[in-house]
């Protein structure tokens, strides 16, 4: 089998292998492996993480992370139920904590469980973009992008086997493929399809934020201040992110999008401080 075919290959496994779909977007999504198996392993890890880190309780900043955490999970269900969607959040048993770390950072597990970093409270600076913040970690884990990744991986490393196979005879082409497939497959495929998870968890973000009554502006207004924090950061196409000013464009772009469907429950004045 030739090189460029291997490619071919994969990248067509990994477009057709659809097992799940968005509710937000509609599309089909990759879903090799079944929830059920994955939030178990992720309530473990995420139960771990917490023993091994300083959790902040019951201050102001804690309660704050938690109180625009629920807004965001409620929002979440009336958006999901409003396009046809009930029960959809059966499995999900949301939590958030506050971390003591000077990261400016915050993630989510599969199934809910959300943590904030100290460190990303000096920059958010308002409880909308803090909620511009929860509302994108929420949306990763609504549209299953840990799920997506999961099997993305498994993807990428069967199309490996199926190359290493075909080259055994061979061993020069065999190094040859493992060389330009482990490049090829990542900066190809694997990253774009990050890149594109995190957009897409803006704009969900942005719709999320908007319904629970913050103002989507404050997000763009958040990245400006992300994108001050200074750092070396790699060019986009070697990133799992998109960089900072096509971040700030695109949530610029939806903003108006997330408050017409905002209008739609009702919400038509927003949270700026």
């Amino acid at each position: 089998m030739k090189l460029k075919n291997i490619f071919s290959l994969f990248t067509i496994s990994l477009l057709i292998v659809a097992c799940s779909q968005n509710p937000f977007t509609g599309k089909k999504t990759l879903a090799l492996i079944p929830n059920s198996q994955i939030f178990p392993m992720a309530l473990q890890q995420y139960k771990q993480f917490l023993s091994e880190n300083k959790v902040v309780k019951n201050t102001p900043e804690a309660n704050k992370v938690t109180n625009i955490g629920q807004k965001i999970a409620v929002a979440a269900e009336r958006y999901l139920n409003a396009v046809g969607y009930p029960g959809y959040l059966k499995d999900y048993k949301w939590e958030y904590n506050l971390v003591d770390d000077p990261a400016v950072n915050a993630w989510v597990m599969p199934g809910g469980k959300v943590v904030v970093y100290t460190g990303i409270l000096p920059v958010t600076q308002t409880d909308a973009a803090l909620a511009a913040v929860m509302g994108h970690e929420v949306a990763h884990a609504l549209a299953n992008h840990g799920q997506q990744r999961m099997s993305a991986a498994q993807l990428q490393m069967l199309g490996a086997v199926a190359g290493n196979v075909a080259f055994s005879k061979d061993p020069k082409k065999q190094k040859v493929f493992n060389d330009a497939y482990g490049i090829g497959s990542t900066v190809g495929v694997m990253l774009p399809f990050s890149r594109k998870h995190e957009s897409e968890a803006d704009r969900i973000g942005l719709t999320l934020m908007a319904i629970a009554g913050y103002d989507p502006v404050e997000a763009g207004n958040l990245w400006v201040r992300m994108s001050q924090q200074g750092g070396q950061k790699p060019p986009e196409i070697l990133s799992t992110h998109p960089s900072d000013e096509t971040r700030i464009n695109n949530i610029k772009k939806w903003i108006p999008e997330a408050k017409a469907e905002a209008r739609k429950f009702g919400v038509t004045k927003f949270i700026r401080n």
